[in-house]
């Protein structure tokens, strides 16, 4: 029988493989994988209020205006949709809440707020990835940079999980969050944000050469990006009594825990590289 261990390993290496090949393949495929794993997410975010005691949120509508939502902007990304589109996204969000008029609940304002913090926090994510790529790809032609910087964003997330993971496993003696995370320690982190530093100097000095501070500073900016998304994960699902938020990934569990440092770090990572390309 292959353990946890050994289950997480051949998950996260075919998990990576799919995610790097359709970066560097098709900005269309990248799209269709991120679509998938943003609805699957979506649906298991809803799905933690399933049998909440206060909370009753519709997985019906928060799928479908999230859908609908992430369709919109992903067609204004790819020049689908006129920009003035995005205008949509407004009533959008108020017909969310309509439900709640007739729905009868005791919390309705609670229920429009986990509603609502759901498309924020898992579609904004990855829609914001596939419009950082389509827009590193007009930089990359015209400066014939080597790494997409979505995938770099990846490589230092998944860094930092890794060698967090494995540090603190061997050296971890102070706790970091025991409260959230009793078994995250600080020589975890610390590890997990060294070597995280390292591969952004890596990017900079050898593979994309000339872009050294933005890879340093990326790196500054995805590893605490994502130690607090890890904590924010394990948050809900401690307050929530979960363990995963699915079982779609053997060894990791879900959507939702597979990319927990990736749904916090991401929105950081795309304002730094937006502002890093109009600067240069």
């Amino acid at each position: 029988m292959i353990g946890n261990l050994g289950q997480r390993m051949i998950t996260g290496t075919v998990f990576g493989a799919l995610v790097i090949s359709t970066v560097l393949w098709n900005p269309y495929a990248f799209a269709i994988l991120f679509s998938f794993f943003m609805i699957v997410g979506l649906w298991e975010f809803y799905n933690f209020f399933k049998n909440h005691p206060i909370v009753k949120v519709s997985h019906e509508i928060g799928i479908f205006i999230g859908i609908f939502i992430y369709v919109l902007l992903v067609g204004i990304s790819f020049n689908w949709f006129p920009v003035i589109s995005i205008a949509l996204i407004f009533p959008l969000f108020f017909t969310l809440i309509l439900n709640e008029l007739w729905a009868k609940h005791e919390h309705p304002l609670l229920n429009i707020a986990v509603l609502v913090f759901g498309i924020i926090y898992v579609v904004g994510p990855f829609y914001l990835s596939i419009d950082l790529h389509l827009r590193d790809m007009v930089w990359q032609s015209m400066n014939e940079t080597k790494l997409p910087k979505v995938l770099g964003m990846f490589l230092l997330i998944w860094t930092n999980d890794i060698f967090a993971y494995f540090t603190g496993r061997m050296f971890g003696k102070r706790k970091l969050f025991e409260r959230i995370s009793p078994k995250k320690t600080w020589e975890g982190t610390i590890g997990g944000i060294f070597f995280t530093l390292i591969l952004g100097f890596i990017f900079g000095a050898f593979i994309n050469r000339g872009e050294e501070l933005f890879w340093i500073v990326s790196a500054i900016i995805v590893a605490p990006g994502a130690i607090l998304g890890d904590l924010l994960e394990s948050l809900f699902k401690r307050s929530l009594q979960i363990k995963d938020s699915g079982k779609i990934l053997p060894g990791h569990g879900g959507v939702l825990d597979r990319f927990d440092a990736a749904l916090f770090s991401i929105p950081f990572f795309y304002c730094w590289s937006i502002f890093y390309l109009l600067w240069k």
